[in-house]
């Protein structure tokens, strides 16, 4: 597996996460019967929660054991891609949020 370093793809990528992640969010939560103001507030919570998991801002922790994940994304059968850190798609949920909601 070849690791593939490119930070401006790996942007790319996370707001594409970020997206689907809110809009999955948003969905389960229409169907769960939430609408209005309550819908927007509990997606933005719930989606910035998730990101912030993924980014390892969340202190992540079980019977002594510290788990910190690390982002990539297979861009083929043999590649992955990265960014040298940490992901940051928390930094994307603000837009994403604002193109559902508007």
């Amino acid at each position: 597996m070849d690791l593939k370093f490119d930070t401006e793809q790996f942007d790319k990528y996370q707001a594409i996460l970020a997206s689907e992640i809110a809009e999955r969010v948003m969905i389960k939560l229409q169907e769960a019967g939430m609408d209005g103001e309550q819908l927007e507030e509990c997606t933005a919570s719930i989606t910035f929660s998730i990101a912030n998991v993924i980014d390892d801002l969340a202190a992540i922790e079980s019977d002594g054991t510290e788990v910190r994940p690390y982002m990539t994304f297979r861009t083929g059968d043999e590649e992955l891609l990265h960014c040298g850190e940490n992901s940051c798609i928390n930094t994307f949920v603000y837009d994403v949020l604002k193109k559902l909601f508007s």
